[in-house]
């Protein structure tokens, strides 16, 4: 499946999306199950550079963010005010935009892409943890808050959490994708990833600490890393 497809496909299904549904278990399994072997196995060799060395390629990845960040956008701009017709060109002006607006504003990108990562990963420890779904968006705030102030005040520390946890989305979806085509880890995986709240989030969780903890030492050991 290309990525136009993919994207056509999580824009329409996130417009027909219930409010009830407050994570989207649904929308995720669907993108990760289209992915093929090829794919899968890309997904898990760009998430292991991302999470160990990330820090080497950060500004490539905030660009890239950004980029991917103003598609989903122009597409579901296009997509609500001219028509379904419209995505495509609606992704590809927000695409350029974004990804030409974080080069001149580097630090500030950096330190969204840090805020976000934030919510990210208390969001996943509310939901792992098994508190209510409805109030997940405080987990979720209160993770922003403190990444986004960690980021404006340790520049470093945002480059690895975000590309640790960019990495670690990437592996995980590439490893996920590669045990559902194999029968024999097909049926073992769908029922972890419903039925176990606790497994996608410290299935993303675990990987990133791990990136955190390895490019920490790393860039202590490269005297001539920059930001």
């Amino acid at each position: 499946m290309s990525w136009m497809a993919v994207l056509a496909q999580t824009v329409e299904t996130t417009s027909h999306y219930t409010s009830d549904s407050v994570v989207p278990l649904d929308i995720i399994w669907d993108n990760i199950t289209s992915l093929g072997l090829i794919e899968a196995l890309t997904f898990v060799s760009f998430g292991v550079v991302c999470l160990l060395y990330g820090w080497r390629v950060f500004k490539i990845l905030v660009v890239i963010s950004f980029a991917l960040l103003g598609l989903v956008i122009g597409a579901l701009i296009g997509d609500k005010i001219v028509g379904k017709d419209s995505q495509l060109w609606g992704g590809l002006i927000g695409m350029g935009l974004l990804a030409m607006v974080s080069l001149p504003l580097l630090r500030y990108a950096v330190s969204v892409l840090g805020a976000v990562a934030g919510g990210i990963i208390t969001s996943g420890l509310w939901y792992a943890l098994g508190l209510s779904d409805k109030y997940i968006w405080a987990g979720a705030l209160i993770g922003i808050i403190a990444g986004g102030m960690i980021s404006f005040i340790v520049f470093k520390i945002a480059v690895m959490l975000f590309s640790s946890l960019g990495g670690s989305i990437l592996l995980v979806t590439g490893i996920l994708a590669l045990l559902y085509l194999y029968p024999q880890t097909k049926d073992q995986v769908v029922h972890m990833f419903f039925d176990s709240k606790w497994f996608l989030s410290l299935s993303l969780i675990v990987p990133t600490c791990i990136g955190l903890i390895v490019q920490n030492k790393l860039i202590q050991g490269s005297k001539d890393w920059s930001v």
